[in-house]
């Protein structure tokens, strides 16, 4: 496979030399920017971002990013979301109140609960290492990020306080159970991927999945 070209959007609000490296050692060409005319127009998009949802949106649109990013959505080339990066696509997120996304998709970000579903209290953030599901809905991975995993869901690595729920249960590509609770872990429309938990930080399993985006 050739060397694909991957833009990596960068806001001030992720750690762009982890993922840069990940994407890197899965064989892509990574081209780091903050100008949203490059990111509209770029082979590949990837937007990561950590720490809180009303800061990540707040730098997104400040640096004319929020535009750039439907542009490219609608350009049907492939994108992927990593952690709050996922987060932004959808509608709002409690968290500090309330903050309007990009409305990409279609839900809120709410959240962790602290408790399991039989009461007992819970750590929030969920930080670690927890095992992909499929959603209750069902859904095949054939021909996403997970196809090489078949059925079985591969351990991944979280940190988060929040996460989104799609209003489309068809959105959603993979889950994690937290304390019995399920977790939106993973969505997917059209040529849009997103992760709740850090592919960059997964180890093999994640790099495998770096390597399923580029080629796309």
């Amino acid at each position: 496979m050739a060397t694909q070209k991957i833009t990596l959007l960068d806001y001030g609000m992720c750690n762009m030399l982890n993922v840069a490296r990940a994407l890197e050692h899965a064989g892509a060409e990574v081209h780091v920017t903050e100008d949203p005319k490059d990111a509209a127009a770029a082979e590949r998009l990837v937007v990561p971002g950590v720490g809180a949802f009303s800061e990540c949106m707040r730098a997104v649109n400040d640096l004319g990013h929020g535009d750039a990013i439907r542009e490219f959505v609608r350009s049907g080339r492939p994108m992927l979301g990593i952690c709050v990066g996922m987060q932004i696509l959808f509608d709002a997120s409690e968290e500090f109140g309330e903050t309007p996304g990009l409305g990409i998709l279609r839900g809120r970000v709410r959240m962790v609960p602290n408790t399991t579903t039989d009461g007992t209290l819970q750590r929030v953030p969920h930080i670690g290492w927890n095992h992909l599901i499929k959603p209750e809905a069902g859904r095949s991975w054939d021909k996403t990020l997970l196809q090489a995993f078949g059925s079985v869901g591969p351990a991944v690595y979280f940190v988060h306080s929040f996460a989104a729920q799609p209003a489309q249960d068809s959105d959603r590509l993979a889950d994690c159970d937290y304390g019995g609770h399920r977790i939106s872990a993973m969505v997917k429309r059209n040529n849009v991927t997103a992760t709740q938990f850090h592919p960059e930080r997964s180890g093999t399993v994640g790099l495998n999945m770096l390597k399923e985006f580029l080629s796309q």
